[in-house]
C-alpha cells in the first residue's frame, strides 16, 4: 500500500500506549477539563479491553512526583504490568520499546500527558526510526495550556502522525452494527462516556425499544440516608 495510513483503524492492525496518566501530570492540564480527559481516556481504554487491543501503560517517576495511574485506569486492565520510566520520552526507555515491538503492530494509538513533552517526544522518535504509524487521541491528551496543545498537536501532525478522537477509535474498531460480538459493549461504554450521544442511545433503548431494565422502577433503591 503506497499510504498506509488510508487504511481504517482495525482490532487487528493496531496497539494503544497510554503515557503517564497520572495526577501530578493531570494537576498540570490546562487545555481540557480534567474530568473530562479522565472520562475520556478510560473510555479508550474500555474500548481497547473490548476490542482485545495490546495495551501498553507506562508512568514517569511514580513513587518521587507523579503518582500512580488513575485507579479507574488501573480497573479495566487488572494485573497489567505498569513499565516504569524515568526519561520523559517513553521512546528512550528499552523495556517500551520492546513491549510495542512484542505487539507486532505498525498503528500506534497515543493517549498521554503532556501533549507537548511526552506525546510529542514519543512521536517523532517512533516515527524517525520508520517502525510505527502514530495516532495521537487529542481529547485523551492534554498539555499545560490550550496553545500548548495545539501547537504540539501541529508539530506531530506536521511530521506524520494522525490526529484522532477516542470516540473516533472506538467506532472505527466497531466499524459495522453488524459486528454483534461487541455491539453490546460497544454501547454500554457508549453511555458511561460519550455525553450526548450516550443519553440518545439511552433514550432510544427506553423509548423505542422500550427495555425494561432501562425503564423506570426497574432500578436498585438505594437505601435512604438517615436522618441525623
Amino acid at each position: 500500500m503506497s499510504n498506509p495510513k488510508l487504511e481504517v483503524l482495525t482490532p487487528h492492525n493496531s496497539q494503544l500506549i497510554i503515557i503517564d496518566h497520572q495526577p501530578q501530570m493531570a494537576f498540570g492540564v490546562q487545555s481540557i477539563d480534567r474530568q473530562t480527559l479522565k472520562n475520556n481516556v478510560v473510555g479508550l481504554a474500555k474500548a481497547a479491553r473490548v476490542f482485545g487491543i495490546p495495551t501498553t501503560i507506562t508512568t514517569v517517576e511514580t513513587q518521587s512526583f507523579s503518582g500512580n495511574t488513575y485507579p479507574e485506569l488501573l480497573d479495566v486492565f487488572p494485573g497489567q504490568q505498569i513499565l516504569e520510566r524515568t526519561s520523559m520520552n517513553s521512546w528512550d526507555d528499552q523495556k517500551v520499546r520492546d513491549a510495542l515491538a512484542a505487539n507486532g503492530r505498525k498503528k500506534v494509538i497515543v493517549a498521554g500527558l503532556w501533549t507537548e513533552v511526552c506525546n510529542t517526544t514519543f512521536a517523532l522518535c517512533a516515527m524517525l526510526e520508520g517502525e510505527y504509524e502514530i495516532y495521537m487521541v487529542s481529547d485523551a491528551s492534554g498539555g499545560t495550556t490550550r496553545e500548548a496543545h495545539d501547537m504540539a498537536m501541529l508539530r506531530m501532525v506536521q511530521a506524520g502522525s494522525v490526529p484522532v478522537t477516542w470516540q473516533q477509535v472506538l467506532l472505527e474498531w466497531q466499524r459495522d452494527w453488524a459486528n454483534r460480538d461487541t455491539y453490546d459493549a460497544v454501547m454500554k461504554i457508549v453511555t458511561e462516556h460519550s455525553g450526548a450521544y450516550g443519553m440518545g442511545v439511552d433514550y432510544a433503548y427506553t423509548m423505542v425499544h422500550k427495555a425494561p431494565a432501562r425503564a423506570a422502577g426497574a432500578h436498585e433503591v438505594l437505601d435512604p440516608v438517615p436522618a441525623r
